[in-house]
């Protein structure tokens, strides 16, 4: 990017945040069954980026020059970068894939078998599920030139054959495919054999063991895998005008028979059967991408365990909330203090609870919640319909632009309206990111309002393996701020109202924030201590970063911990020598937003749902909350000093993206996550001492 000041850009920023997924599947530490989910996280956050993110710079590519000037970058030199990395972490795929995770496999008696390792009985089983299963499903299709198109589905997995007619061996090489149907059946299947081993075979090499049975007038001369990936972006032509719920279903409609963004392809296949492909379905040279010989490496997330335990990682039982998820009078001890909850590492039922009992309580008069990605069985959706059955008034506001999440919120909005809640859309142009949730009830004839905020969104599912904080509260500074967010969201409207507490998107977000930096800067200046803490998924937006550079040359200390896109380069002279960064990538995904400032010994800390990107903080609501709590503060940043401590897990992000493991300096090992759940379990214990 052409710029004055160090700005890694963002896609090549995700990339190298993948790569550290991918590292975590070659990490002997790591338990056998955890590398195989890791190469299904990698491959799963791989699909997606080229359905989202290269699929837009493609568009982008396609420009005419005078409309890339504006653009501050060469999006066809992004491009090219792009392919080359993700060459060479498919090339690093495919080597820990065969030579780590195989041959480990294989030291567990677990046998990944191919069609040519079956023995007799194995042939014979394989055959039989052929016929029996999966015949209805495979679509066999000879290819021929000029004749109608074929149509690939997107993310589907087919088998391209090349094979000669048996009563003309001379005659030239036919083309045909047929669908692996890993949509309808597992792809990984248990095969016979005796007590001492693990026998399974992929749903592929079931397929070509069997390939002759569909094409019995030909010779078949081998099978190479193929898959096709397309655009997933939903173009919405003018969200201000028209029905902008009709037309998201209308793109979701749209969305698998969109332009091909990559055709990965089997590294053996042979050059003209390649080019023959490409030219067969359409697809430019600069989409191929050559990985091993499986793909939809995703599907590693159904790997079979055999019920080896020692293979996966020790059990980290969530804690149970000994007051929150027991106590009788749930909103008495609610309203008594405030509680600060860390996920995943302490139960969710208290979450839950919250809704279960604000449905049946008597005095609970109205419930209000935003939606932005719901759990496919969902108990508290279930709450709020049996909430407004109960006679409360319920307004749930949903985000139906949530990326491949926009079909189930539209469902579960239009199950919530048959019930009667009031149900809010996405605003045109905005997206609501925000994750809160208020209860109004009535004690001693008067209001008293209950709010939930947290970084998380309301997914009983992400919640057992999301990092992230909640707050339960009473404290009217933050519950009148909330309700004043709901009005907004409800109306499009927010009369004579300012924030004070809460940092919300589209209302003084971006400024608090930086008027929070200029004030360390100011510490800085007059010779007082300065500090910085942020803890995110992303740092993207041009304008904090460069608030942050000016941070780190007034001499404030920055201590980063970013999980993903990091366009910040930290330790470059004269602009980010006391700026340092961490990723931190384990067995949970880290997910929570924090935001620490010194401010001269007061100490404030916000949580957040907001990333530091411009979509974040220019387009969308979110919030950020302040904790006000001494005890919940030092809570925080004991959490957040182990991260920065972090010895096992930590990856440096500087400029080199070489994503190093931060050095062990001391004899004590600090693997934040492990050290983040028992000195919360401590924590609980000694409360119940007391």
């Amino acid at each position: 990017m052409n710029k004055d000041f160090p700005f890694m850009n963002r896609d090549l920023s995700w990339l190298s945040f993948n790569h550290r997924v991918l590292q975590e599947a070659k990490d002997p530490s790591v338990p056998l069954l955890e590398q195989i989910k890791f190469l299904a996280i990698y491959s799963s956050n791989l699909d997606e980026f080229f359905r989202v993110r290269v699929g837009q710079l493609k568009n982008l590519v396609n420009l005419g020059k005078r409309t890339q000037k504006e653009l501050n970058f060469e999006p066809r030199q992004i491009y090219r970068q792009i392919l080359n990395t993700v060459n060479k972490h498919q090339a690093e795929f495919i080597k820990i894939f065969e030579l780590q995770i195989i041959p480990e496999l294989k030291r567990h008696n677990i046998n990944l078998l191919r069609r040519l390792d079956l023995n007799p009985k194995q042939q014979k089983f394989a055959e039989t599920y052929f016929r029996d299963n999966m015949l209805p499903f495979v679509q066999p299709v000879l290819l021929v030139p000029g004749m109608v198109r074929i149509f690939l589905n997107n993310g589907a997995l087919y088998l391209s054959i090349r094979m000669v007619p048996k009563a003309n061996p001379k005659a030239a090489e036919q083309y045909a495919i047929v669908k692996i149907p890993s949509d309808h059946l597992p792809r990984f299947i248990r095969l016979p054999s005796d007590n001492t081993r693990h026998d399974l075979i992929m749903l592929d090499d079931i397929v070509r063991h069997s390939i002759s049975m569909l094409f019995p007038g030909y010779e078949i001369i081998d099978t190479y895998s193929i898959k096709l990936t397309r655009d997933a972006e939903l173009y919405i032509d003018d969200e201000f005008a028209g029905d902008l719920i009709q037309k998201i279903k209308s793109s979701l409609n749209k969305r698998n028979v969109g332009p091909p963004s990559r055709l990965v392809y089997d590294k053996e296949i042979p050059k003209t059967m390649l080019n023959f492909l490409r030219t067969m379905f359409e697809v430019e040279n600069a989409d191929l991408l050559k990985e091993g010989r499986y793909h939809n490496n995703s599907d590693f997330f159904s790997f079979p365990d055999f019920g080896l335990k020692h293979l996966k990682y020790n059990p980290l039982p969530p804690l149970r909330h000994n007051i929150l998820e027991f106590v009788k009078d749930y909103f008495a001890e609610l309203a008594e203090k405030e509680h600060l909850l860390t996920f995943p590492f302490q139960s969710y039922e208290s979450v839950i609870r919250f809704f279960e009992e604000a449905a049946k309580d008597q005095f609970v008069t109205h419930i209000k919640l935003i939606q932005y990605r719901v759990a496919k069985n969902s108990r508290i959706m279930d709450a709020l319909i049996e909430a407004v059955e109960a006679g409360k008034n319920v307004s749930v506001f949903i985000e139906v632009k949530a990326r491949f999440d926009e079909e189930a919120n539209l469902k579960w909005g239009e199950k919530l309206q048959k019930a009667g809640v009031r149900v809010h859309y996405s605003f045109p142009g905005l997206k609501v990111h925000s994750k809160l949730a208020l209860i109004r009830r009535i004690e001693s004839d008067v209001p008293k309002f209950y709010g939930y905020l947290s970084t998380g969104n309301f997914n009983e599912d992400t919640a057992k393996i999301y990092s992230d904080f909640g707050l339960f509260t009473t404290d009217l500074r933050l519950t009148q701020e909330i309700a004043g967010v709901f009005s907004f969201l409800e109306t499009g409207k927010l009369l004579k109202f300012d924030f004070q507490h809460l940092l919300v998107g589209q209302f003084n977000l971006r400024e608090k924030l930086i008027e929070l930096i200029q004030r360390e800067m100011e510490h800085a200046r007059t010779g007082k201590p300065a500090k910085i803490i942020l803890k995110m998924n992303s740092l993207q937006d041009e304008e904090m970063i460069q608030w942050l550079y000016r941070a780190s040359q007034a001499n404030v200390e920055i201590k980063l911990i970013i999980r993903g896109i990091c366009c910040l380069v930290p330790g470059v002279k004269g602009f980010s020598e006391n700026i340092e960064c961490v990723s931190i990538v384990d067995r949970f995904l880290e997910h929570a937003r924090a935001f620490y400032f010194l401010d001269n010994g007061k100490e404030h800390i916000y949580l957040s749902s907001a990333d530091w990107m411009s979509r974040n903080l220019s387009h969308r609501i979110e919030t950020a909350f302040p904790i006000y709590s001494p005890t919940f503060k030092k809570e925080i940043l004991e959490v957040l000093n182990l991260q920065l401590n972090d010895n096992v897990k930590a990856r440096i992000v500087d400029h080199s993206w070489s994503n190093e493991y931060k050095k062990n300096l001391s004899y004590l090992v600090i693997r934040s996550q492990t050290e983040t759940y028992y000195y919360l379990k401590r924590k609980q214990e000694t409360l119940q001492e007391r």
